[in-house]
């Protein structure tokens, strides 16, 4: 007789899948790897095949392993399909979202007004992960990303939140870095911060060719809170968002009526997961909070 098929074993398969890392796909799936690894072991004894290569670095899937990735897939997006239909007319938010934004956008913008989206819905569970670096929503690194471009290819939703200015900052008490300076050239002769340029997650941020040709940076990072840090500290100038930078009173904006850039946010969803309650709420929530904040993302402009 055929062993029964346990169709919540795919679960497990699809979150070390998409880590490639065992003790990543348990905490994910809030389980201990031991548990994790009795269950992968089990739904290869059910289909008779290997579905992943244990190496040193990692779980790599097998050819086996891929077909069945791309038909796990499927009955993924279905059952989102049959939740979403289910709860579409349901004004009940719960469950957990995972928000995930570039540090600045996190830290500055999000963090000071989550609370506010976890008051309005007690069931929701809510996790913000402000990183430097980009979010896979195939891979289900996140619920909600927040990008800087908007997605080329995948089934993914993007909206526009904003677009956002960005100017050349130094330290107000450091008067030798900035007041004398009078155009954009002259910033090659200071001292200048800026990203680590192979840690660069998205081209949009590789801001300093844009400012003027001759600059090199001499202190980098790759966390967009410790350059402004350094900056306020007088280690150098550097360029920062306004909504970050203008409401910090160490800092003074340098040449601002010469010298700015402007990029975009986005805001992403997996097109299988955009109708579910928790979603829905979670990026109205977003955008209806950036566009109360426009005059923070683009300020001096008419709005």
């Amino acid at each position: 007789m055929r062993q029964a098929f346990d169709w919540d074993l795919l679960q497990s398969f699809l979150a070390v899948a998409r880590t490639g890392k065992l003790t990543v796909a348990a905490r994910r799936l809030k389980i201990d790897h031991s548990t994790l690894s009795r269950r992968l072991t089990a739904l290869e004894t059910a289909l008779r095949a290997k579905l992943f290569e244990r190496r040193l670095s990692g779980y790599a899937l097998t050819p086996q392993g891929e077909e069945l990735l791309a038909r796990a897939e499927i009955i993924e997006s279905n059952a989102l399909a049959i939740q979403s239909d289910m709860v579409q007319n349901s004004t009940q938010v719960s469950g957990a979202v995972r928000i995930g934004a570039p540090d600045g956008f996190g830290t500055a913008v999000l963090a000071p007004i989550i609370g506010r989206l976890s008051a309005a819905h007690p069931d929701l569970d809510i996790e913000l992960v402000a990183m430097p670096r980009s979010f896979s929503l195939s891979k289900r690194e996140a619920d909600i990303a927040i990008g800087l471009s908007r997605p080329a290819q995948g089934r993914l939703h993007s909206r526009k939140l904003t677009d956002y200015e960005l100017g050349v900052y130094a330290a107000k008490s450091q008067h030798d870095l900035w007041a004398d300076v009078r155009t954009a050239d002259e910033f090659a002769t200071r001292p200048f911060i800026s990203y680590i340029d192979d840690l660069i997650f998205a081209p949009e941020l590789d801001y300093v060719p844009s400012i003027a040709q001759g600059i090199t940076p001499r202190i980098r990072s790759s966390n967009l809170i410790a350059q402004m840090q350094a900056t306020a500290a007088g280690a150098g100038l550097c360029v920062l968002p306004c909504f970050l930078a203008d409401g910090d009173d160490r800092l003074v904006r340098v040449l601002p009526g010469t010298v700015q850039l402007t990029r975009t946010f986005w805001m992403i969803v997996h097109s299988d997961m955009r109708d579910l309650a928790r979603i829905r709420a979670t990026s109205d929530f977003i955008a209806e909070e950036v566009r109360r904040a426009a005059s923070r993302f683009l300020p001096g402009r008419d709005l």
